[in-house]
């Protein structure tokens, strides 16, 4: 069986090839394209659709269950403070509090713990109304001079901070200037409490995205200071804040991490924290909160994965016993002809 192929542009007049297939071939190269391969067609009766909706059921309702108790057994404490660590005299006007670098920004809050919290506690710092997914602001960075420093030179990406005095900045862009810069301290009756600030990165991010011999160059000194600032001796693949902080959220409403305690905290017990409020969110109404959190085999504390769980089961339940309900008042042979469209429409007419 000879098949004819495209046109071939070989010669000015084209030429016209031939592919010439064997007979065995040719009969599958047929079947495949007519769909006539053999396959697994299954029936799906009334019956097996019923019992697949229900063993699906009862096998998502436990599960979704399993999911929502292991996030509630998750203790979580949430602490908004952006307004409480204002002033009296200045929560009229809490943008000229917060740009006056000559009034003290530190603030104490206390904080009673409900449920005993077992290490590892994970402290986050959590910001809402904060756009870090907004185009200008995500492409404003650099990641081959976070990679290789002064040594790569185009940099025109970090506009509107790419460079000041006449000297590039590294880390240069928006998302390195306004770097989250408000710090916390937790004592308990025994003490300060030790926080780690160490692996709170992603590891491949602290080894392939930031260099490990680039160090912060001509940062935050122009005329407009963003966010914290960098240790200009300390390499950027060791600044764990800026690595946590340049890793952008989707979502106007994020939390990152920002040290872990390493000790249990007893229940009832009252936990101090100094904190210094340094970080501008009142320019553009946002909010500010600490989270403390423990964590278990399925993450943080979020009851969506078991309720979705528990709300798709018991549909897939339900749909099984209405459609069992209609396959009883209402039965129907397998295969009966009177269905078919065309016959239908004889039977109406």
């Amino acid at each position: 069986m000879e098949m004819e192929g495209g046109s071939s542009s070989g010669s000015a007049g084209g030429t016209q090839t031939h592919h010439r297939f064997s007979p065995m071939r040719s009969r599958a190269f047929y079947r495949f394209t007519q769909q006539n391969l053999p396959a697994c067609k299954p029936v799906l009766t009334p019956g097996w659709v019923i019992m697949t909706f229900l063993i699906m059921g009862i096998v998502f309702v436990p599960v979704g269950l399993v999911c929502l108790h292991a996030s509630e057994s998750v203790v979580e404490i949430v602490d908004r403070y952006d307004v409480e660590c204002i002033p009296e005299a200045y929560r009229s006007n809490k943008v000229a509090y917060i740009k006056d670098s000559s009034i003290s920004k530190n603030c104490n809050r206390t904080i009673k713990v409900q449920k005993h919290m077992k290490a590892p506690i994970y402290i986050y710092y959590e910001l809402d109304n904060y756009y870090q997914n907004h185009r200008r602001f995500v492409k404003s960075r650099n990641d081959k001079q976070l990679l290789y420093g002064l040594k790569y030179k185009d940099t025109s990406s970090c506009k509107p901070e790419e460079s000041s005095n006449g000297l590039p900045i590294v880390p240069c862009g928006l998302i390195a200037w306004s770097l989250f810069n408000d710090s916390y301290a937790f004592v308990r009756d025994r003490g300060e409490m030790n926080v780690n600030r160490k692996n709170i990165a992603w590891k491949s991010d602290r080894e392939h995205k930031f260099g490990k011999h680039v160090y912060p160059f001509n940062f935050q000194n122009g005329t407009l200071i963003g966010g914290g600032k960098l240790d200009p001796s300390i390499p950027l693949s060791d600044q764990e804040d800026l690595i946590v902080w340049m890793r952008t959220a989707a979502l106007p409403t994020f939390r990152k991490l920002y040290g872990i305690i390493e000790e249990d905290i007893d229940a009832d017990e009252i936990i101090t924290v100094h904190l210094v409020n340094n970080y501008n969110t009142y320019s553009f109404g946002g909010k500010k909160k600490i989270v403390l959190t423990t964590s278990n085999w399925l993450g943080g504390k979020n009851g969506f994965l078991g309720m979705a769980y528990i709300a798709i089961g018991t549909s897939f339940v339900l749909i099984s016993v209405l459609f069992a309900l209609i396959h009883v008042k209402y039965p129907r042979p397998r295969g009966d002809p009177t269905y078919l469209s065309w016959n239908r429409k004889s039977n109406a007419s």
